[in-house]
Protein backbone atom coordinates (compact mmCIF):
# COMPACT_ATOMS: atom_id res chain seq x y z
CA UNK A 1 0.00 0.00 0.00
CA UNK A 2 1.49 3.23 -0.97
CA UNK A 3 1.66 6.39 0.98
CA UNK A 4 -0.99 8.53 -0.35
CA UNK A 5 -3.15 5.37 -0.06
CA UNK A 6 -2.75 4.71 3.27
CA UNK A 7 -3.63 8.30 4.39
CA UNK A 8 -6.66 8.36 2.19
CA UNK A 9 -7.44 5.18 4.47
CA UNK A 10 -6.96 6.87 7.55
CA UNK A 11 -8.67 9.46 6.25
CA UNK A 12 -11.90 7.11 5.39
CA UNK A 13 -11.81 5.03 8.60
CA UNK A 14 -12.10 8.02 10.59
CA UNK A 15 -14.76 9.83 9.06
CA UNK A 16 -17.52 6.67 8.99
CA UNK A 17 -16.16 5.14 12.33
CA UNK A 18 -17.06 9.25 13.98
CA UNK A 19 -19.92 9.97 12.37
CA UNK A 20 -23.63 9.22 13.45
CA UNK A 21 -24.66 5.42 12.96
CA UNK A 22 -25.56 2.76 15.36
CA UNK A 23 -22.41 2.32 17.12
CA UNK A 24 -22.12 5.78 18.32
CA UNK A 25 -25.52 5.94 19.00
CA UNK A 26 -25.44 3.14 21.26
CA UNK A 27 -21.90 4.28 22.79
CA UNK A 28 -23.89 7.64 23.71
CA UNK A 29 -26.56 6.20 25.58
CA UNK A 30 -24.02 3.94 27.47
CA UNK A 31 -21.69 6.58 28.49
CA UNK A 32 -24.46 8.49 29.71
CA UNK A 33 -26.22 5.68 31.26
CA UNK A 34 -23.21 3.38 32.93
CA UNK A 35 -20.61 6.10 32.20
CA UNK A 36 -17.28 5.60 29.80
CA UNK A 37 -15.37 3.56 32.03
CA UNK A 38 -17.88 0.66 31.93
CA UNK A 39 -18.48 1.47 28.19
CA UNK A 40 -15.02 0.52 27.28
CA UNK A 41 -15.76 -3.06 26.93
CA UNK A 42 -18.24 -2.28 24.32
CA UNK A 43 -15.70 -0.18 22.66
CA UNK A 44 -13.48 -2.35 22.47
CA UNK A 45 -15.33 -5.05 20.77
CA UNK A 46 -16.43 -2.48 18.20
CA UNK A 47 -13.12 -1.81 17.08
CA UNK A 48 -12.00 -6.18 17.17
CA UNK A 49 -15.33 -6.95 15.86
CA UNK A 50 -15.54 -4.29 13.06
CA UNK A 51 -11.57 -4.82 12.23
CA UNK A 52 -12.11 -8.92 12.23
CA UNK A 53 -15.05 -8.07 9.85
CA UNK A 54 -12.89 -6.02 7.39
CA UNK A 55 -10.40 -8.71 7.67
CA UNK A 56 -13.14 -11.83 6.21
CA UNK A 57 -15.67 -9.41 4.01
CA UNK A 58 -12.00 -8.88 2.19
CA UNK A 59 -11.02 -12.94 2.42
CA UNK A 60 -14.55 -13.44 0.68
CA UNK A 61 -17.48 -13.28 2.41
CA UNK A 62 -19.74 -11.06 0.95
CA UNK A 63 -19.14 -13.69 -1.71
CA UNK A 64 -21.80 -15.88 0.22
CA UNK A 65 -24.73 -12.86 -0.40
CA UNK A 66 -24.29 -12.26 -4.11
CA UNK A 67 -24.30 -16.12 -4.65
CA UNK A 68 -27.17 -16.69 -1.98
CA UNK A 69 -29.13 -13.98 -1.87
CA UNK A 70 -31.36 -15.36 1.07
CA UNK A 71 -28.63 -15.04 3.01
CA UNK A 72 -28.85 -11.41 2.73
CA UNK A 73 -32.70 -11.17 3.68
CA UNK A 74 -31.69 -13.46 6.36
CA UNK A 75 -29.28 -10.67 7.45
CA UNK A 76 -31.56 -7.62 7.00
CA UNK A 77 -34.19 -9.43 9.06
CA UNK A 78 -31.70 -10.10 11.50
CA UNK A 79 -30.26 -6.48 11.54
CA UNK A 80 -33.97 -5.14 11.97
CA UNK A 81 -34.85 -6.97 14.93
CA UNK A 82 -31.74 -7.00 16.81
CA UNK A 83 -31.73 -2.89 16.40
CA UNK A 84 -35.30 -2.49 16.94
CA UNK A 85 -34.85 -5.14 20.52
CA UNK A 86 -31.65 -2.57 21.20
CA UNK A 87 -33.81 0.51 20.92
CA UNK A 88 -36.20 -0.74 23.06
CA UNK A 89 -33.52 -2.03 25.96
CA UNK A 90 -32.36 1.70 25.35
CA UNK A 91 -35.50 3.74 25.77
CA UNK A 92 -36.66 1.64 28.76
CA UNK A 93 -32.84 2.32 30.38
CA UNK A 94 -33.37 3.22 34.00
CA UNK A 95 -31.40 6.10 35.77
CA UNK A 96 -27.84 5.58 36.82
CA UNK A 97 -27.84 4.15 39.69
CA UNK A 98 -31.52 2.54 39.32
CA UNK A 99 -32.10 -0.90 38.42
CA UNK A 100 -28.61 -2.05 38.54
CA UNK A 101 -29.70 -5.62 38.61
CA UNK A 102 -30.78 -5.65 35.42
CA UNK A 103 -29.60 -2.82 33.45
CA UNK A 104 -25.84 -3.70 32.19
CA UNK A 105 -23.67 -2.03 29.24
CA UNK A 106 -23.36 -3.94 26.28
CA UNK A 107 -20.47 -6.74 26.94
CA UNK A 108 -16.87 -6.93 24.49
CA UNK A 109 -18.47 -9.96 22.93
CA UNK A 110 -22.35 -8.57 22.32
CA UNK A 111 -20.44 -5.40 20.73
CA UNK A 112 -18.31 -7.53 18.35
CA UNK A 113 -21.10 -9.44 17.29
CA UNK A 114 -23.13 -6.42 17.05
CA UNK A 115 -21.24 -5.31 13.89
CA UNK A 116 -22.50 -8.39 11.66
CA UNK A 117 -25.90 -7.23 12.27
CA UNK A 118 -24.86 -3.40 11.78
CA UNK A 119 -25.35 -1.86 8.17
CA UNK A 120 -23.48 0.86 8.86
CA UNK A 121 -20.56 -1.38 9.77
CA UNK A 122 -20.99 -3.57 6.41
CA UNK A 123 -20.96 -0.43 4.02
CA UNK A 124 -17.77 0.31 5.43
CA UNK A 125 -16.30 -2.90 5.46
CA UNK A 126 -17.18 -3.13 1.96
CA UNK A 127 -16.14 0.26 1.00
CA UNK A 128 -13.20 -0.02 2.62
CA UNK A 129 -11.98 -3.46 0.80
CA UNK A 130 -12.99 -2.39 -2.58
CA UNK A 131 -11.35 1.43 -2.44
CA UNK A 132 -7.92 0.56 -0.53
CA UNK A 133 -6.85 -2.57 -1.73
CA UNK A 134 -5.08 -2.65 -5.05
CA UNK A 135 -3.67 -6.50 -4.81
CA UNK A 136 -5.86 -8.40 -3.00
CA UNK A 137 -4.42 -10.59 -0.46
CA UNK A 138 -4.54 -11.42 3.75
CA UNK A 139 -1.74 -9.39 4.07
CA UNK A 140 -3.39 -6.15 1.73
CA UNK A 141 -6.89 -6.92 3.89
CA UNK A 142 -5.73 -7.21 7.44
CA UNK A 143 -3.28 -3.70 6.90
CA UNK A 144 -7.41 -2.43 6.41
CA UNK A 145 -8.63 -4.07 9.01
CA UNK A 146 -5.74 -2.91 11.46
CA UNK A 147 -6.03 0.34 10.11
CA UNK A 148 -9.17 0.37 10.97
CA UNK A 149 -8.80 -0.90 14.58
CA UNK A 150 -5.90 1.88 14.80
CA UNK A 151 -8.33 4.53 13.79
CA UNK A 152 -11.85 3.59 15.57
CA UNK A 153 -11.27 3.08 19.07
CA UNK A 154 -10.26 6.54 19.47
CA UNK A 155 -13.22 7.35 17.13
CA UNK A 156 -15.89 5.91 19.04
CA UNK A 157 -14.50 6.74 22.53
CA UNK A 158 -15.46 10.30 21.80
CA UNK A 159 -19.28 9.11 21.64
CA UNK A 160 -19.24 7.23 24.79
CA UNK A 161 -16.90 10.86 26.78
CA UNK A 162 -19.78 12.83 24.98
CA UNK A 163 -22.14 11.07 27.10
CA UNK A 164 -20.34 10.70 29.80
CA UNK A 165 -20.15 14.43 29.83
CA UNK A 166 -23.48 14.80 29.41
CA UNK A 167 -24.39 13.00 32.63
CA UNK A 168 -24.75 15.28 34.97
CA UNK A 169 -27.11 17.24 33.09
CA UNK A 170 -29.61 14.34 32.46
CA UNK A 171 -29.30 13.19 36.08
CA UNK A 172 -33.41 14.53 36.36
CA UNK A 173 -35.09 11.25 35.03
CA UNK A 174 -37.68 13.60 32.97
CA UNK A 175 -34.62 14.78 31.10
CA UNK A 176 -32.75 11.04 31.03
CA UNK A 177 -36.09 9.78 29.72
CA UNK A 178 -36.44 12.30 26.96
CA UNK A 179 -32.52 11.63 25.91
CA UNK A 180 -32.96 8.12 26.17
CA UNK A 181 -36.15 8.06 23.90
CA UNK A 182 -34.52 10.37 21.21
CA UNK A 183 -31.24 7.74 21.46
CA UNK A 184 -33.74 4.85 20.56
CA UNK A 185 -35.68 6.78 17.89
CA UNK A 186 -32.20 7.82 16.01
CA UNK A 187 -31.24 3.86 16.64
CA UNK A 188 -34.31 2.75 14.56
CA UNK A 189 -34.11 5.70 11.80
CA UNK A 190 -30.64 4.31 11.41
CA UNK A 191 -32.65 1.07 10.40
CA UNK A 192 -32.98 2.88 6.71
CA UNK A 193 -30.18 1.55 5.01
CA UNK A 194 -30.89 -1.99 6.00
CA UNK A 195 -34.03 -2.07 3.24
CA UNK A 196 -31.13 -1.05 0.45
CA UNK A 197 -28.14 -2.69 1.56
CA UNK A 198 -26.70 -4.39 -1.06
CA UNK A 199 -23.47 -6.30 -1.27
Amino acid sequence: MTYELFVALLGFAFVTSVTPGPNNMMLLASGVNFGFRRTVPHMLGISVGHALMVFLVGLGLAGIFKAWPAALMALKVASVAYMLWLAWKIAHSAAPGEGRAKAAPMTFLQAAAFQWVNPKAWAMALGAVSAYVVEPSALAYAAVAGTFALVNLPSVSVWAGAGQAVRRWLDRPGRLQVFNWAMAGLLVLSLWPVVTLEM
